[in-house]
């Protein structure tokens, strides 16, 4: 069950851009595994492809996911359950296990500039780095943002 505060205050709308961030289920560092973190990028890229919403960045970390997109169709709880159970479904498959992956809930910030995009698509990009994963992006196999090819774009 999500936390009744992340529910707080959240909007959604058709054309607006969205920061997500959401867990996997007690931080467990399942996304590590590779074919783990490419079946999350399939996934990610299936919501695009769908017109469900347009990716403009993502990474995936050890036992969490941020992407930032726009949402193109549908509800921001929509897009949400579809992504999480979709690739929930994918990554059991491929584990050869079941029940829950993600943690319930998850956060959200709606931009409310453009001009917003390129600073929250770096800070996004930029959590390996921070977190000492590796100390150039272009190391960081499971990343992606329209405005960001290498560490020189993170400045």
């Amino acid at each position: 069950m999500a936390n009744p505060l992340l529910l707080r205050g959240r909007t959604s709308q058709v054309g607006g851009y969205y920061s997500i961030t959401t867990a996997v289920r007690d931080r467990r560092p399942l996304l590590a595994r590779g074919n783990n973190a490419s079946l999350l990028r399939d996934e990610l890229q299936r919501v695009t492809r769908e017109g469900i919403a347009d990716t403009l960045a993502w990474v995936v970390m050890p036992d969490h996911l941020h992407w930032l997109f726009q949402l193109r169709q549908g509800s921001l709880g929509r897009c949400m359950q579809r992504f999480k159970s979709r690739s929930a479904r994918a990554i059991n498959l491929g584990m050869g296990s079941s029940g829950p992956l993600w943690q319930g809930g998850y956060y959200d910030h709606c931009l409310r500039s453009e001009g917003d995009l390129l600073t929250q698509a770096r800070y996004l990009v930029g959590n390996p780095l921070r977190k000492g994963l590796v100390t150039r992006i272009e190391d960081y196999p499971f990343w992606w943002c329209r405005w960001v090819s290498g560490s020189n774009d993170l400045a």
